[in-house]
């Protein structure tokens, strides 16, 4: 399954997909948020993870700003929503997805990776929103994924001052949550996207649907919302099963990693 921007590979129960705009630095045309959007909704029900990579020394360095031009505000709303659209998609797709880090994770590639449920940065990853010193704003929804992930104040110093974190950093600021050597961040993702897949399915969805949204409600309903959840989840056959090989000693337990 291939395009000229985006590539898709099955390995077993898990797609890698790979951005293959390495001339551009990966940079996020109309045509390549519209295959990923196409891709996550499209995915065979084999799949049990996912892996978001790209091509050559980056990541992603944004927004295609050649495809800016003139837009006026309505055809600006618009392109921001589809956007919007393609991105949840990953966000709220059928599968986990992990997003493998390197290079320039800048713009619109941050708010792509923000939409990931977890982020595998090497040692060459740096993050940055020039957006601010270009006279535009996020659109790809980063305004609220990214101050899930650092907070609002410190979104807003990179926008307006152009500050860019290293790997190190950004680790510690929580962009990512595994730092790895430099060029080992697909196999590490990969690594993480074969152990996610063989987790209960209805368990996976419960942490990616039902656990954001817990966090941001009222403890109260937070509380309701997780009875509901675990309730679900444990009545599935899969659930009891697992349940039953631990008890029998046939599951595996949790050691020091």
């Amino acid at each position: 399954m291939t395009s000229s921007d985006l590539h898709i590979e099955l390995r077993d129960d898990v797609a890698i997909i790979r951005l293959t705009r390495g001339a551009k630095r990966n940079a996020l045309s109309d045509g390549l948020i519209l295959a990923l959007r196409d891709a996550f909704q499209n995915l065979p029900a084999s799949v049990g993870a996912a892996v978001i990579d790209g091509e050559g020394p980056h990541f992603c360095a944004g927004l295609d700003l050649s495809e800016l031009k003139e837009r006026d505000a309505g055809q600006g709303l618009a392109h921001s929503r589809l956007w919007h659209a393609a991105l949840d998609c990953i966000e709220k797709g059928p599968v986990p997805v992990i997003a493998a880090l390197h290079g320039a994770v800048v713009g619109g590639g941050l708010e792509l990776a923000s939409a990931c449920h977890i982020r595998v940065a090497d040692r060459s990853t740096f993050y940055a929103l020039p957006e601010g010193s270009r006279g535009i704003f996020v659109g790809g929804g980063g305004s609220v994924r990214i101050p899930r992930l650092i907070g609002v104040a410190r979104m807003t110093d990179m926008m307006m001052t152009g500050r860019v974190y290293n790997a190190e950093e950004g680790e510690r600021v929580n962009f990512a949550q595994y730092l790895v050597d430099e060029g080992t961040a697909f196999d590490k993702a990969f690594e993480l996207a074969k152990r996610v897949a063989t987790n209960a399915p209805l368990t996976n969805y419960a942490l990616m649907h039902a656990l954001p949204r817990i966090a941001e409600q009222p403890a109260d309903h937070g509380f309701f919302t997780e009875a509901l959840m675990s309730g679900i989840v444990q009545a599935a056959p899969e659930a009891k099963q697992r349940v039953r090989d631990f008890l029998e000693g046939r599951g595996a337990k949790v050691s020091k990693g």
